[in-house]
């Protein structure tokens, strides 16, 4: 019994749900960068590079032909390139994110700062008190 209860403190922890969530919204950005590239990056450099389908780009390692259609093993070297510019979006995305994370954080700092070298008084002394916790809240 006490597996089951560790089992659900566990559960219930802000990190446990913390992360599910994060896990959560990590599958639909993927399903939004998959869609940016597949459906709005690719077709255009399809079109540039001659109108090839770039998902179909492939290298053929033995060529068979079954009922007029040249099939066999094959090297798909354009779901790589997709998956790289895929890869390179979400890099992206997630350093905007942290930059703008980190800005916001600094902006706290020196609101704090400003805060505290303002100290003339208790009510100034709470205050900045107060801009210390919701730094803190933020940076947790």
């Amino acid at each position: 019994m006490a597996f089951i209860e560790e089992l659900k403190q566990f559960a219930l922890k802000g990190n446990a749900v913390d992360m599910a969530v994060g896990i959560l919204v990590g599958g639909a950005f993927t399903k939004i960068v998959n869609s940016i590239v597949s459906d709005l990056l690719m077709p255009p450099i399809g079109v540039l590079i001659g109108g090839v389908d770039f998902t179909q780009l492939k290298f053929v390692l033995k060529s068979v032909m079954k009922d007029g259609v040249e099939t066999g093993p094959a090297i798909m070297y354009g779901k790589f390139v997709n998956n790289l510019i895929e890869f390179a979006i979400i890099v992206f995305a997630a350093f905007v994110v942290v930059k703008l994370m980190n800005k916001i954080i600094a902006l706290r700092i020196s609101d704090v700062r400003n805060a505290v070298d303002s100290i003339q008084s208790a009510a100034d002394l709470k205050k900045a008190a107060d801009k210390i916790d919701n730094l803190k809240k933020l940076v947790d």
